[in-house]
């Protein structure tokens, strides 16, 4: 069959007229709320700035010094106000973690400049189980950021007005999803938006503990006036499990570090070396304010409490009232607390979808959304988040338990595989990662592998301090998870092999069609539905469920009139129901079938005029398609009938 010009021309117009649809000009709720849909093509342009991204992948490691330093209290105050003196002590250790693990993930990015960091590289260098395990780590990670820094930034709030206590935990879902509103707007926006008040909260820290430390020296200080009711004092003496345990809540500090690894290809060319650049810019504000406030923390005798936070008491302490900068101060940590949960939302949808093109995760989380980002991912994060706030009552205290073991678990995984990968650099002169830049082998093994004992020394530190607190669930969660995600593969690889073409052949023809039409009633839809059964087949049956027996030569002499002699059968139906006895007529005709014999149901579907009236009726196409699509052979085509 030839194709004239015409057709082409007509299809050519058709095709115009499409592509005009796809740049919508009309402003609609949606469009309104994340912005109009963006072009494929505009995906380079939305890249951003080291100053950009240190608002996006830095707010969580940033937004730490808001709470660590109070959790660390927390542990110590079970062996009462004498042991705040070991809160400095433990800071120095936690920063010289810090930097080892920075210049060990500097390696990380500058040899995997593809992004998606320990999963990455884990899977590169120790294969796919391992992989996953950093992967469910680090997913996890993100989804307790988000709880987390969220609950912490409404405790925030609620020291200054305590009248909001009863209503933290819908205060803390409803931030969590206009940072999910936000987020679903593109990497570039949402980075510009959040970008000023990182920085605002980092001039406000900044101020607070210089003003803090000058005071100091000049005698000025003070203590905490009026400080909150310390709640967990106890007679516990200062023990080595004791300290443990205040270390490892005080290493939240270094959650979200790895972040930057996993987000290189948001930068802007050359994307390693802003990344590694505003890794390091990171990490060095991060540790001398952790270092300098858990420092004026002891200085001021801060007290740790659910009431009133520690930052709360260094403002006011420092400021000498709860006047404007003491006000400024907490508007800022609790905006940075808010928008830590951006990375959150910067980094589990890239994750995801990188596990989700390996085929371990849904492959929906795979797809990007009109905005250039992976929304279904987005989407995900957010309600799992908003549910452990809900379950957690947004407790800073009953979340971090659960977080930081998956955090360091993928460190030790990536360092790991660090080392691997310059070992296959070196010692079997690799050549193709020779010539990435990849030399000076022996001192990047040494570097990576005292970066995986030390994480690997914390990760055990915690699952063991943490365990009956909380972190046994994420012991148990994780290998959960990544068997859900080989479950996940299995499928996949067994769907393709089903579908596959290969030893394929031709199909066989069917040697017969039969077509069934459920008629609920004689209507102008039916008489549609009967057209184009018509199309596909001579062998048409229309199918009605009585329901009431007086109604049998009513049904039988309208049909007459309209059914143009298609024939009718009636199934009595005596409690009421429809789809029992229509499924079991199917059944029944499926088990006299022949092998390669096709069904077809077609079902009259009428679409109101107005989306609403369909509560109004029963649905009865989406429940037979419910009920039937898992039936091999049986296919189910809706004919609309449009009622103006």
């Amino acid at each position: 069959m030839e194709t004239s010009n015409e057709d082409i021309s007509s299809h050519d117009g058709i095709l115009e007229r499409h592509q005009d649809m796809q740049s919508p000009q009309r402003l609609t709720w949606r469009t309104w709320l994340i912005g109009r849909p963006l072009p494929t093509t505009d995906a380079p342009h939305q890249t951003i700035s080291k100053v950009v991204g240190l608002a996006v992948f830095g707010a969580d490691a940033l937004s730490s010094i808001a709470y660590a330093p109070q959790e660390m209290l927390v542990i110590l105050a079970a062996a009462g106000t004498q042991a705040f003196g070991y809160a400095f002590p433990i800071s120095l250790i936690i920063t010289v973690l810090l930097a080892i693990v920075t210049i060990s993930y500097q390696q990380t990015i500058h040899a995997y400049p593809g992004g998606g960091g320990a999963y990455t590289v884990v899977k590169e260098n120790l294969g796919i189980t391992s992989a996953l395990v950093a992967g469910s780590a680090l997913l996890l990670d993100y989804i307790l950021l988000a709880a987390v820094a969220i609950s912490s930034g409404v405790a925030q709030i609620v020291s200054a007005v305590p009248d909001l206590y009863p209503y933290k935990v819908a205060l803390a879902v409803g931030f969590l999803i206009l940072i999910a509103i936000a987020n679903l707007r593109g990497v570039k926006e949402s980075g510009n938006t959040f970008a000023a008040p990182t920085y605002f909260f980092l001039s406000m820290t900044v101020l607070t503990v210089a003003v803090g430390f000058f005071k100091y020296l000049t005698g000025t200080l003070g203590v905490v006036i009026d400080p909150p009711h310390m709640e967990t004092l106890h007679t516990e003496p200062i023990t080595l499990f004791l300290l443990l345990r205040a270390f490892s809540n005080g290493t939240t500090a270094l959650t979200g570090v790895e972040c930057i690894s996993n987000g290189v290809k948001a930068f802007k060319e050359p994307r390693a070396r802003n990344a590694a650049l505003t890794m390091i810019w990171m990490s060095s504000i991060l540790g001398v304010l952790f270092i300098g406030m858990t420092f004026l923390l002891g200085k001021i005798g801060a007290v740790p409490a659910e009431s009133e936070t520690v930052v709360s008491q260094l403002a006011r302490t420092v400021f000498g009232s709860r006047g404007v900068l003491y006000v400024g101060t907490i508007i800022a940590t609790t905006i940075i607390l808010v928008l830590a949960t951006n990375t959150a939302f910067a980094d589990f949808p890239r994750l995801s979808a990188i596990i989700a093109e390996d085929g371990y995760m849904p492959r929906q989380l795979a797809y990007r959304g009109s905005r250039l980002v992976f929304s279904r991912g987005i989407v995900t994060l957010a309600a799992i988040a908003a549910a452990l706030i809900i379950i957690f009552n947004a407790s800073v205290t009953a979340l971090v338990p659960l977080w930081a073991v998956g955090v360091f678990l993928s460190f030790t995984l990536s360092q790991i595989g660090m080392s691997r990968h310059w070992w296959r650099a070196g010692l079997h002169k690799d050549e193709k990662l020779l010539e990435q830049g990849n030399k000076g082998w022996k001192w990047k093994i040494i570097i990576n592998g005292l970066g995986a004992i030390s994480t690997a020394v914390v990760t055990l530190i915690f699952a063991i301090t943490k365990f009956t607190d909380g972190a046994w669930i994420i012991v148990l969660l994780l290998p959960t998870i990544v068997f859900s995600f080989f479950a996940i593969h299995r499928h996949y690889q067994s769907l393709a092999d089903d579908l596959s073409l290969d030893n394929f052949g031709e199909p066989q023809p069917a040697a017969r069609h039969r077509v069934i039409v459920p008629v609920a009633g004689i209507h102008r839809g039916t008489l549609e539905a009967l057209q184009y059964a018509r199309s596909l087949s001579d062998d048409i049956t229309a199918v009605h469920i009585l329901l009431d027996p007086e109604q049998r030569e009513s049904v039988e002499d309208k049909w007459r009139s309209w059914g143009k002699g298609v024939r009718l059968v009636m199934i009595d139906s005596p409690y009421r129901t429809f789809l029992e006895p229509f499924i079991g007529y199917v059944d029944d005709l499926c088990k006299v079938a022949q092998p390669n014999e096709r069904l077809t149901i077609v079902v009259p579907q009428f679409n109101p005029k107005n989306w609403w009236h369909n509560i109004l009726h029963t649905q009865t196409a989406f429940w037979l398609r419910f009920a039937l699509l898992s039936k091999k052979g049986i296919v189910i085509t809706e004919v609309p009938y449009q009622v103006h």
